[in-house]
């Protein structure tokens, strides 16, 4: 299995090794590790694998995953620390970055569709929606909209257009 996997299966079934929504913290943190960051804030909680940001919410001392989110973007500098030691386990390792046409044939393959979203909110982002499982992909459009940006060769841009900048899933969305 690969990177290009993983993302696929997140995209379609909405899981990281079979956790996703409505499963508690302890869940994650017997399928990912217990190398993370808790971030609480009345009754809300983000947990931060680098790669993998998982949000709860308290209920009667409870609290249930609301929301996952691969952060693709983490990658780019080539960091493999910030993906969990589990999925670099099941998954190998993975590239600083992945093509939105190489995801789309993937999970196109596993018989989903992709449709891009008409309301654009920014310019630099686009905005997917995977059928089924109704996870967001978010694609680089323009890695520089506002012209802010100078590539050197000691801080070259790491990401371009066509990129997956993210993979998120909330079924309030």
């Amino acid at each position: 299995m690969s990177d290009l996997d993983f993302y696929a299966h997140f995209a379609t079934c909405g899981e990281v090794m079979g956790a996703g929504i409505d499963t508690q913290p302890s869940d994650w943190e017997s399928k990912l590790g217990a190398d993370y960051l808790d971030d609480k804030s009345h009754g809300l909680m983000r947990r931060d694998y680098g790669l993998v940001e998982v949000s709860f919410q308290e209920d009667e001392e409870n609290w249930s995953c609301f929301g996952i989110s691969v952060q693709v973007h983490r990658l780019s500098r080539g960091d493999m620390a910030a993906v969990p030691a589990p999925l670099r386990h099941q998954y190998g390792n993975f590239a600083p970055q992945i093509k939105f046409d190489e995801l789309a044939t993937a999970v196109t393959s596993l018989s989903h569709s992709i449709e891009r979203e008409k309301e654009a909110t920014t310019m630099d982002m686009r905005r997917y929606r995977v059928s089924g499982s109704g996870a967001t992909i978010l694609v680089i459009a323009d890695v520089d909209p506002y012209g802010y940006t100078s590539a050197t060769a000691d801080h070259p841009i790491e990401h371009k257009v066509g990129d997956v900048w993210s993979i998120s899933l909330s079924p309030a969305w």
